[in-house]
């Protein structure tokens, strides 16, 4: 498999959070990107779309990110949720990681630590 081939879920409430990551993403060539606003809607598309990666920010409505990646890992055990989140680091890195989270990132996000997560995506496949 390679980047192009990779299909991404992208779960943030701030629109342009989201579009920049998919501008990036995209930018790598890859066409499969889909999006979400809250976390109740990222698991619904999860579940849709089955994507081999998502970015999931940690604070969002309806359902928090954490809630969703249990959720998600719940649904699908070998999902790939990387988690994003620029409040309180600390507290949330370590619920991320209970909840079976795959990496996590701070924001602002860096081009090159998404692009080292979907490289790592690509050898692991």
């Amino acid at each position: 498999m390679s980047i192009e081939q990779l299909s991404v879920l992208i779960c943030d409430d701030s629109i342009f959070a989201r579009k920049n990551l998919i501008n990036f993403i995209s930018s790598l060539g890859v066409a499969n990107i889909f999006e979400a606003a809250d976390g109740e809607e990222s698991v619904i598309k999860y579940k849709e779309n089955k994507p081999d990666l998502v970015f999931m920010d940690i604070i969002m409505p309806k359902k928090s990110g954490i809630d969703a990646v249990t959720e998600i890992l719940t649904f699908d055990s070998t999902a790939k949720v990387v988690m994003v989140s620029s409040v309180g680091t600390q507290n949330h890195l370590k619920d991320a990681i209970k909840a079976g989270a795959y990496d996590f990132l701070q924001k602002p996000i860096e081009q090159s630590h998404v692009l080292r997560i979907l490289q790592k995506i690509v050898r692991e496949d």
